[in-house]
Order: structure tokens, then C-alpha cells, then sequence
């Protein structure tokens, strides 16, 4: 699978890509080595391998792969076997709670905001729907930006079931964080509890913290509001 991956590489794509994921000295994605293989061939690639049942053990292995492509295509299958044993007609819980804890054992190596994105809903977040939550908590006061990316972008799956109730409370955790990437996933989160399950949540979210919230959190999470809302609470005074 990850040799076929190596045979899609694109060195002129490669030089792109690490500038759109900040691979370059000082910035976030630094160290991490780019082939150049863009996300929706690596999912074409995976399909026949969806259903392969390949050992839980040799894709931990994969997973520390120094190069991002072949991380992102195992999350892509971690995510799809995640969101296959949820499904009511072939549960699995053992292999969810496998998935889920192959996951933190290498967040590590989840060290990127696509890597994230691909695959924390359906790991993290499904693992934890029946669940207590405790564990997002942890990860969001976690020193490593994406252990805290990772706990926000999980509750996106509880949003798909109607539970909001960690986003807003995960939100108000990170309102002083210093980065960037978690501004806005933060607001992306908010913005999604508002979208679709209840407004009038958000907005009393927002009653309570936007003059607190980071500009960039606050903008992603009234993007769906109608244009005098957005206006007045980017009007809030800004509070410490």
C-alpha cells in the first residue's frame, strides 16, 4: 500500500505542499519529510486495502513513517475502520477500543493539522460517545499543540449525534491558548455545534465569551450567523 503511495510522489508537488503545511525551519510542521502525493489520491489508493483487514500491528509500525504521506493514508484507514465498527450492523467494540488506543499511543506522530483532521473525529470521538470524556480534557491541556487539536477536532463526531456539551466546555479551555491552529479549530467546532444542532447555544457561548475569544476563533465560529449578529459580536470590546 505505502509503496504504492511512493509511486504517486510528485518532488514538484512535494515543494508545495511543504510550504502549505509549514514544514520549513520554525514552523510548526518542521522536520517532518513531504513526497508530494495529494489527499484525494491517497484515498483512491486505499480502497482496495479497506477492507484487507491488515494487522493493527503493522500499520502502528507505518505509522512512524518519517514521511507525512504514508502517516496520513494509515490515519485515512484508521478512520475508516473506526467509522465501519461503529456502524450498528457491524459493531466492533474491541477493535474501536483497539484503534483508539493505537491512536494515543502515537499522537507523536499525528503532527499535523491534516493528519488530525483526517482521523480524530472517528477514533477519538467515537471511541469516546458512550463514554466518560475525561480523556479530552487531558489531551486539551496537553504541552503539545496537537494532543490539544485533537481533543477539539474529536468532538466534531459527537456533534454529528447532537452532543455539544464538550465543545463549548473544550472552547473555553483554550481561550487563551497561544496558537493559531487552535483558534481555529476551536471556532470550526463552534461554528459546527451552531450550524447543527442548536444556534442559540452558540450564541450564548458567545454572549459569555466573545470579548475573550481570539479573533480568529471568533470569526470561524459566527461564519454562519446572519451578517448584523456577526457584526455586533465582532463589536464586543476586547477583555483579558
Amino acid at each position: 500500500m505505502l509503496a504504492e503511495v511512493d509511486a504517486a510522489a510528485d518532488p514538484a508537488a512535494a515543494e508545495l505542499l511543504a510550504r502549505y503545511f509549514k514544514l520549513g525551519p520554525g514552523e510548526y510542521g518542521h522536520g517532518d519529510q513531504m513526497i508530494g502525493v495529494k489527499l484525494s489520491t491517497i484515498r483512491d489508493i486505499l480502497k482496495p486495502y479497506l477492507r484487507a483487514g491488515l494487522p493493527l500491528d503493522d500499520l502502528e509500525q507505518a505509522l512512524t513513517s518519517p514521511v507525512h504521506e504514508h502517516r496520513l493514508t494509515i490515519l485515512c484507514l484508521l478512520a475508516d475502520r473506526a467509522t465501519q465498527a461503529l456502524k450498528s450492523r457491524t459493531a466492533n467494540p474491541a477493535e474501536l477500543r483497539a484503534l483508539y488506543e493505537l491512536y494515543l499511543r502515537n499522537t507523536a506522530y499525528i503532527n499535523n493539522w491534516d493528519l488530525v483532521d483526517c482521523s480524530a473525529p472517528q477514533v477519538v470521538g467515537g471511541y469516546l460517545l458512550d463514554k466518560p470524556r475525561d480523556p479530552l480534557y487531558e489531551l486539551v491541556r496537553s504541552t503539545s499543540l496537537w494532543e490539544r487539536r485533537i481533543a477539539l477536532v474529536a468532538t466534531q463526531y459527537l456533534i454529528n449525534q447532537g452532543q455539544t456539551a464538550d465543545t463549548y466546555k473544550l472552547s473555553a479551555e483554550v481561550l487563551d491558548d497561544r496558537e493559531d491552529l487552535i483558534h481555529k479549530a476551536s471556532g470550526w467546532m463552534l461554528r459546527e455545534a451552531g450550524k447543527r444542532v442548536d444556534e442559540a447555544e452558540l450564541r450564548a457561548f458567545l454572549d459569555r465569551y466573545a470579548g475573550r475569544m481570539p479573533r480568529t476563533m471568533l470569526r470561524y465560529a459566527i461564519e454562519r450567523l446572519d451578517p448584523a449578529s456577526r457584526r455586533r459580536y465582532l463589536g464586543v470590546p476586547r477583555t483579558r
